[in-house]
């Protein structure tokens, strides 16, 4: 059986990327737009024609909502009233459901995906592939996936639209709403993107200070990559005394002594609270 998706926001940077990839799936796609410069967009580089909502959702199996975090209560809560029993509504990413924002349909399916994006680390052998740092093109890419709603046989169904609309895969992870939502914006964003933003700031204070910018950048992402490669234990390797040292005291510098409390559920629900 081949399942029709009705993709709402395929007009869009994230719908667009879905729309391409589920053209060549096992599913069949009715595509929804509400902006003429999205219509004009899927209709240009994909070949598309969108259609109206109500002729979408009609015999549509699955609906996936490719739109923003800010308006995922607002039209989930929209279309719900239109949703027959059982339908699948994915969404693509943890902040509004984590937040309560999804419409009190205990008849409806809810499925949580999000992409891991491609490695550091990974064998790609194109060039293609090394340059899709984004994923859902050339390069192989982990995702995480939790059925927050609905019966337990259809994950499945879930996981196949997830590792289609997020293709080519590398591993699928299935992961509870809360680990999800302690994976982004915990991990991620918070840490990561945090801890990046840092490591650039203190970039751009090395060439304020004299290093030519060329030669700062490929030291640091050069340091970055090799560190990086023994701290997950990607090679068999062990830091010098001098930067077991440099750690040692650089970060409590850093980093205050209770910063993992930012990984706290009452943290997280915080950080979610702000974005949605």
């Amino acid at each position: 059986m081949t399942e029709t998706i009705a993709l709402f926001g395929a007009g869009g940077k994230m719908g667009v990327r879905l729309a391409r990839n589920l053209m060549t799936s096992e599913f069949r796609i009715a595509p929804v737009e509400v902006g003429e410069a999205g219509r004009q967009r899927l209709q240009s580089e994909l070949g598309l024609a969108c259609m109206e909502a109500d002729a979408a959702l009609d015999g549509a199996e699955v609906v996936v909502l490719a739109v923003p975090d800010t308006l995922i209560g607002r039209v989930s809560h929209a279309l719900s009233p239109k949703l027959k029993p059982g339908t699948m509504v994915v969404i693509l990413d943890a902040a509004a459901p984590f937040a309560g924002h999804l419409p009190e349909r205990p008849d409806l399916t809810y499925f949580v995906t999000h992409p891991c994006h491609p490695p550091i680390f990974n064998d790609e052998t194109t060039a293609e592939g090394r340059r899709d740092h984004f994923g859902g093109i050339a390069a192989k890419q982990s995702i995480v996936s939790a059925l927050m709603q609905g019966p337990e046989e259809a994950y499945g169904l879930g996981e196949r639209v997830a590792r289609a609309i997020w293709a080519p895969i590398l591993r699928s992870h299935r992961v509870t709403l809360e680990q999800m939502a302690l994976l982004e914006p915990g991990l991620s964003e918070t840490v990561c993107a945090t801890l990046l933003a840092v490591m650039r700031e203190a970039m751009d204070e090395t060439v304020r200070r004299g290093v030519p910018e060329t030669c700062a950048r490929d030291f640091l992402l050069g340091h970055l990559n090799i560190l990086a490669a023994v701290t997950f234990k990607e090679i068999d390797g062990v830091f010098s005394d001098a930067c077991n040292k440099a750690i040692q005291f650089g970060k409590p510098r850093l980093m205050r002594d209770d910063w993992l409390g930012c990984l706290d559920e009452t943290e997280i629900a915080e950080s979610i609270r702000r974005i949605t």
